[in-house]
């Protein structure tokens, strides 16, 4: 391979992965670049966007952003994951935000005989310093003598929806002009599957993600400038985005659980589905407090890779590819990721990471992607392949990662610390779905490992 002198300025000596893909597999194996990128500090001092070399293959995670090869877990912890954590938020999902001086959690019902007895219903209002407050509903089971450990879930429609509980208040907007609807309390019963988790012994948490930042641009905006601190009228193009927020939500009520008796608050588990599945698999990358993650078809800047295939990106008769592309997703949905991620939509192979590498950034903890037949838009195959090359990371921080090098049968669960779950039907959550999770539970949640 040629040396090309206006990538050695960024890149000379830079080992990346070199990925032959067939189909949907990559056979991996490093190849020393004649690249470099200077050390980068990552208060500051990010190469531009276009910059950036292309690079049509995954880079390595285990590789420093000065070319040493990351060997044990000390490396990966002080090195490489701090690298890779700015890395994500210059490039992608923009600033963490502060955790706030003050935060108030305020019970606002409580029923102690929910769901026929078996459980108590809470809901809390808590005070992020936003406009108003967000609930909380925590859902807990009775008669256990020990804390429970936790599913903490972000839903689309308001807490109202997954019980028909008339305690449980309706948000106050959804956003985008829209009002909730009393008629719509437990509406997604069958979806949240609440009282199968209660039977198993486990508390359910969630909370609206309207009730950190509206999905949707103009109502979103705003507070995004809020959270990144400006008062400008746009936000920076490293500034905080819409997932990113949601994922900091996520850290905000871990808070809040971790300061309820019944709840064991160190076997807590980020779960979500698409867009909400994107921001469980970063929640848990950037808070090492969740003990485990499960993104169900997050897909296109989540569990899906940004490098796909051309003839996967490559628009058919009616002028849609495959799967999800960068440039679609942030065409459609542009409050979601940080403004230097646009820069990417054309190339996406100038990404210095991809997803796997956020995968990564969950070691030890496990990860389960979990997938559906006829949801190819999510590219379940490409989720696949990101646990795959995450895997060695994983090798080297727990001993152990995926378990197994072919994606299993429908229906059938790989329950490795890297979990795969693909299910027979559409873009969706289920029941079906919730009993893979929660076999899944029992095996990582129940013995601390």
């Amino acid at each position: 391979m040629g040396k090309d002198c206006s990538l050695s300025r960024l890149y000379r000596g830079y080992p990346l992965v070199f990925a032959v893909r067939t189909h949907y597999h990559y056979s991996m194996k490093l190849l020393p670049l004649a690249l470099l990128t200077p050390m980068i500090t990552f208060a500051t001092d990010f190469p531009a966007p276009l910059s950036l070399p292309v690079v049509p293959t995954l880079p390595d995670p285990l590789v420093a952003c000065d070319g040493t090869a990351i060997k044990t877990r000390e490396e990966w912890e002080t090195v490489r994951r701090p690298e890779l954590r700015g890395l994500f938020q210059h490039y992608m999902y923009g600033r963490e935000p502060a955790k706030p001086a003050r935060m108030g959690v305020k019970l606002r019902v409580e029923d102690k005989a929910a769901l026929g007895g078996a459980a108590t219903l809470r809901e809390f209002d808590v005070d992020l310093g936003l406009a108003r407050p967000a609930r909380l509903l925590v859902v807990t089971p009775n008669g256990k003598s020990a804390p429970a450990p936790c599913f903490l879930g972000l839903n689309f429609g308001g807490n109202h929806q997954l019980l028909a509980h008339l305690g449980i208040a309706l948000p106050e907007t959804l956003g985008d002009g829209q009002s909730a609807q009393a008629q719509d309390r437990g509406r997604e019963t069958d979806v949240w599957n609440i009282a199968r988790s209660i039977q198993r012994g486990y508390a359910v948490a969630s909370f609206f993600q309207g009730d950190v930042v509206p999905d949707d641009a103009a109502s979103a905006e705003p507070i995004l400038r809020r959270l990144s601190g400006r008062q400008a009228t746009e936000r920076g193009p490293a500034d905080t985005a819409t997932i990113m927020a949601w994922a900091w939500g996520f850290s905000r009520m871990l808070d809040a659980l971790e300061t309820l008796p019944e709840i064991d608050a160190k076997r807590v588990a980020t779960v979500g589905h698409s867009r909400n599945g994107k921001t469980a698999l970063l929640a848990a990358a950037f808070d090492e407090r969740f003990a485990l993650a499960i993104a169900s078809q997050a897909g296109c800047g989540g569990s899906a890779p940004s490098r796909v295939a051309p003839e996967l990106a490559k628009p058919n008769a009616q002028g849609r590819p495959a799967v999800e592309t960068l440039a679609m997703i942030n065409k459609g949905f542009p409050h979601w990721f940080a403004g230097n991620f646009k820069a990417f939509n054309d190339e996406p192979a100038r990404l210095p990471f991809d997803q796997h590498c956020l995968i990564a950034l969950c070691a030890p903890r496990p990860v389960l992607l979990s997938c559906a037949t006829e949801d190819l838009w999510a590219n379940p195959a490409g989720q696949f392949e990101m646990l795959r090359a995450a895997d060695p990371v994983y090798r080297v921080v727990a001993g152990d990662g995926l378990g197994a090098q072919e994606r299993p049968e429908t229906g059938r669960l790989l329950p490795s610390r890297l979990g795969y779950f693909i299910r027979e039907g559409k873009h969706s959550m289920n029941g079906v779905d919730w009993a893979a999770w929660l076999d899944y539970a029992d095996l990582w949640l129940r013995a601390k490992r």
